[in-house]
């Protein structure tokens, strides 16, 4: 059972008692695995200093060892030095070892961040905070030119008392006091700069409050933007429940974030309005949770000063990005277009990735393409020809007949026909969607996605059709040659046999099952990643087997509900024998099955053909997407990334970053003036 490293502090406690007790639970760290230790130990022998033969962190290897590796805010990283004051218990200047397994542990609370701001008040470690401590402290960090604090308001006294020194805070009481600190330096700021009492403060004035307690969190795109606030309404200026609604408007930033993330994923057209958002949050919480104020603040920031338009995600990033920077060519220049032969150049790079890709997918399943065919190929109208009872009964004679090379008889020629057919597929859908995707929200129109997956499907079968012909032939003669001792034909043979035209035997059928095959395929795979895999959802990548998992659940209603025109495809570029029916064109293909064979025969090998589809594409689109993740052809589209979607860092990095936000929201330049603090010796 893992016990509490630090016993919690009530302001009741004795004062000796409790620090002793404390730091001793700290330093015996009995509940820290060895595992930790060695990782604690790691990082701080990467960052140390050797000083008089012994290792020390000194303030900037100490930020380096402490300080997240991918921060999401405008945090300078020197300012997480002011932890450093906090980590020095023995005010030596350096963090030896020791204090440093002190400070980890620390972390490892879940209320770290509390804890560590509570830690640089007490200057004299007493367990306390006092009305001089809380503020020395506070005024030794703020600077000169700051807005003034009242420390004698009623606020403060309502936490430590009308007499100075009466009352000292315990942690609990801090935590209270930190939590609402911002909005008391927000009521104070603004009468102080309201001097004519009118309920009214200056843009520029309220630009002036809101970067010194929240400029951290704001990008400077929003931060330039700050006056523009004052046209909300007429006037020029600004009110007290602007300032307000402003404020709660960071305060919950996450909260924000989440409602824009889940209502733009759901709409149609991947954008929002006010009304959009309102109704969001008010159907998914117990209570109302923004103001229509705060909803016209955050579209007129969004929407840079234009509130009342249909927003997509990437319109929100500067708000919710402290570290978005606007694009280069935003204001002045025009929209890049793509040159003829840069497109020509990335359509041929898409080209031979998915050549690769469909070469890699059709290796796979080539065994089971092999039943299928021999499946479909059996007419059951002749006498002694119905070989095979079933796909198992199938895969079993022509292991017994062929051997295991027989299950890749003709995989040569497929692979000579799957690069361009599958390269053609996947490069044609691409290109038709990007040209239909709105580039802002990533969407296309559903009958653009049909239209982009029939075109894709009706291309390829230039190099399909005759690619296939080759290859049911040569699969086909196996069990021919065993039954009437025929010796079995190369592809140069077939193919000199057929002719030209005799290649496009079938064509016709062929479009009939790759068209609908590709319009269902594709959009169904594009719905499956989003939609039940939630592709992009707060910024998530699907795992190896969710991508393998949505491309080959697409293939199946793809592959079954097009199996009647491969059936009849099959018929008719497989070349009769003596007693079977001949077949003139596609309708008398359709028309002559249904009448000899019956419905059913229609969708023969439609389980196998399920089978063979589903992961042929599957892998193959695995393939392609781990191919365009490797091989890059550009960079990304913008996307935005924030705390919530960034890649999780250690714990113990984000507790000292959110430990270090507690500080930086009583005043944006706290910590910088921290050398100025001499309190009973300092430290």
């Amino acid at each position: 059972m893992v016990l509490p490293l630090i016993p919690t502090v009530h302001c009741d406690s004795n004062t000796t008692s409790l620090t002793a007790s404390a730091l001793q639970s700290i330093r015996t760290t009995v509940a820290v695995p060895e595992s930790e230790l060695k990782r604690w130990r790691r990082t701080f022998d990467a960052n140390a200093k050797v000083i008089n033969g012994e290792k020390y962190l000194d303030p900037e290897s100490f930020v380096t060892a402490i300080a997240p590796r991918e921060d999401s805010s405008k945090i300078a990283l020197a300012q997480f030095s002011i932890l450093f004051r906090v980590a020095d218990a023995s005010k030596r200047g350096h963090v030896s070892w020791e204090d440093f397994v002190v400070f980890q542990t620390g972390l490892k609370r879940p209320d770290a961040d509390y804890w560590m701001a509570f830690q640089y008040f007490d200057v004299d470690n007493s367990g306390f905070i006092s009305y001089d401590e809380f503020k020395t402290v506070f005024s030794a960090n703020i600077g000169p030119d700051a807005i003034p604090f009242d420390f004698n308001c009623d606020w403060v006294k309502l936490y430590l008392g009308k007499k100075n020194g009466a009352h000292v805070l315990g942690y609990n009481e801090f935590t209270q006091l930190m939590k609402g600190l911002q909005g008391e330096r927000l009521r104070q700021a603004f009468r102080y700069l309201d001097t004519d009492q009118d309920g009214f403060i200056r843009p520029d004035e309220f630009k002036q409050i809101i970067l010194e307690i929240a400029g951290h969190k704001l990008s400077d795109a929003v931060i330039e933007r700050l006056p523009t606030l004052c046209t909300l309404t007429p006037g020029q200026r600004i009110s007290y429940s602007e300032v307000i609604a402003f404020h709660n408007v960071v305060r919950d930033m996450d909260m924000i974030e989440r409602i824009i993330r889940e209502v733009t994923a759901t709409s149609k057209d991947g954008r929002i309005d006010q009304s959009d958002f309102l109704n969001y949050a008010a159907a998914h919480s117990r209570y109302s949770l923004f103001t229509p104020m705060e909803a016209s603040i955050i579209f007129h920031f969004a929407g840079r000063g234009n509130g009342g338009q249909r927003l997509a995600l990437i319109d929100f990033a500067q708000l919710l990005d402290a570290r978005w920077k606007a694009p280069i060519d935003h204001v002045d220049a025009k929209p890049h277009k793509e040159s003829f032969l840069n497109s020509f150049a990335h359509s041929t790079f898409n080209f031979g990735l998915g050549g690769v890709a469909g070469a890699f997918g059709a290796t796979i399943v080539y065994p089971i393409d092999m039943g299928t065919c021999s499946m479909q190929n059996q007419r059951s109208t002749v006498v002694g020809q119905l070989l095979y009872k079933n796909s198992l009964d199938c895969a079993q004679k022509i292991f017994r007949n062929e051997g295991f090379l027989g299950f890749y008889r003709g995989l040569g020629p497929q692979l000579v026909g799957v690069a361009p057919e599958k390269a053609i597929k996947l490069t044609v859908n691409d290109l038709i969607r990007g040209r239909a995707m709105d580039p802002e929200t990533g969407r296309i129109k559903l009958v653009w996605e049909l239209f982009a997956g029939g075109m894709a499907g009706g291309c390829q079968v230039v190099f399909t059709n005759p690619l296939e012909i080759v290859k049911i032939r040569l699969q086909v003669q196996g069990e021919t040659a065993k039954i009437e001792g025929a010796v079995p034909k190369g592809a140069v043979h077939i193919i000199r046999q057929l002719g030209v035209l005799g290649l496009y035997r079938g064509a016709s059928a062929c479009l009939m099952r790759d068209i609908p095959f590709s319009a269902i395929y594709f959009p169904a795979y594009s719905h499956l990643k989003k939609d039940v895999f939630q592709e992009g959802y707060n910024g998530k990548q699907l795992s190896f087997l969710e991508t393998l998992g949505a491309a080959g659940i697409a293939g199946m209603p793809a592959a079954y509900l097009t199996t009647p025109a491969d059936v009849v495809k099959t018929r008719l570029q497989v070349e009769a024998r003596k007693g079977q029916t001949h077949y003139k064109g596609l309708r008398d293909a359709f028309v002559k099955i249904y009448r000899e064979e019956g419905f059913r025969a229609l969708y023969k090998g439609g389980p196998a053909r399920v089978l063979r589809s589903s992961p042929q594409f599957g892998f193959t689109l695995l393939a392609y997407e781990e191919l365009k993740k490797a091989y890059p052809w550009a960079e990304a589209p913008p996307k935005v990334e924030t705390a919530l979607t960034s890649r999780r860092d250690e714990m113990s990095r984000i507790r000292a970053r959110n430990a270090l936000k507690i500080l930086l929201d009583v005043h944006g330049d706290f910590g910088r003036r921290a050398a100025a603090l001499k309190v009973n010796g300092g430290r």
